[in-house]
C-alpha cells in the first residue's frame, strides 16, 4: 500500500519573508509536517498489522493518531500553497472568489476581519478555515482546535490558516494577532480561486 509522503514547498524556504521567516518555514515543514506524515504512516501500519492478525492494538488510540497526524498532513498540504511569496500573493482577491466573498461577506474587507478573528481566537491551538458547501452554494468560515477530527462532513477547505505556535512562535513570540496580520501578505488569491472553481463542479 502506497504511503503518504512529504510534498514539496512550491518556492524555497526563505521566500516568504519578511513575514514568515526562513528558519520558521524550514523547521515547519521538514519537522512537524514530516512528523505528521511519519504519524500517518506508522497509524496505518498498526492498523493493516492488526487485519492481518499480527498485531494487537489499542483501537481508540490508533485511530485518534491517525485523525490527528493525517489531518495534519492534509491541512499543511493545502497551506503551503494557499501561500506565496510578497509581490506575488496578498492584496485583494479577484475572480469568482472575490465576487463571492462581496456576496456573502459584504466585501473583502468585512471577511478578512471576520477570518483574521477566527484566527486570532481559536482556543489554545488549531486553524481558521474557509470551507465550500456545495450542498448549500455557499462559503462556511469555521476554527478548528487542534486538527483532530476537523473535516466538517468533508466539505472542500478554500483557505487555511495554521495558528499553532510552532507557525509563527521563533518570530512573533506570543504575539499571534501580529502573525495574523501580516499573513494577509502572503495569500495566495490564485490558489484560492483555484480550489474554489474546482469546488464548485
Amino acid at each position: 500500500m502506497q504511503k503518504y509522503t512529504l510534498p514539496q514547498l512550491p518556492y524555497p524556504y526563505n521566500a516568504l519573508e519578511p513575514v514568515i521567516s526562513e528558519q520558521i518555514m524550514t523547521l515547519h515543514h521538514t519537522k512537524h509536517h514530516q512528523a505528521y506524515v511519519n504519524g500517518a504512516n506508522a497509524a496505518l501500519e498498526k492498523i493493516e498489522k492488526a487485519s492481518r492478525g499480527e498485531l494487537e492494538i489499542d483501537i481508540r488510540a490508533v485511530l485518534r493518531d491517525l485523525s490527528f497526524n493525517l489531518d495534519g498532513h492534509k491541512l499543511h498540504s493545502i497551506f503551503w500553497p494557499n501561500m506565496a511569496p510578497p509581490g506575488k500573493g496578498g492584496g485583494k482577491p479577484g475572480g469568482s472568489i472575490a465576487d463571492r466573498l462581496e456576496r456573502e461577506f459584504a466585501g473583502f474587507d468585512r471577511f478578512k476581519k471576520l477570518f483574521s478573528d477566527a484566527a486570532k481566537t481559536v482556543e489554545g491551538v488549531g486553524w481558521a478555515l474557509l470551507l465550500y458547501d456545495p450542498e448549500a452554494d455557499r462559503l462556511v468560515l469555521t476554527q478548528i482546535e487542534k486538527q483532530n477530527l476537523m473535516h466538517l462532513a468533508q466539505l472542500p477547505i478554500l483557505l487555511s490558516l495554521d495558528v499553532w505556535e510552532h507557525a509563527y512562535y521563533l518570530q512573533y513570540k506570543n504575539d499571534r494577532a501580529s502573525y495574523v496580520d501580516a499573513w494577509w501578505q502572503v495569500v495566495n488569491w490564485d490558489d484560492v480561486e483555484k480550489r474554489f472553481n474546482k469546488a464548485k463542479v
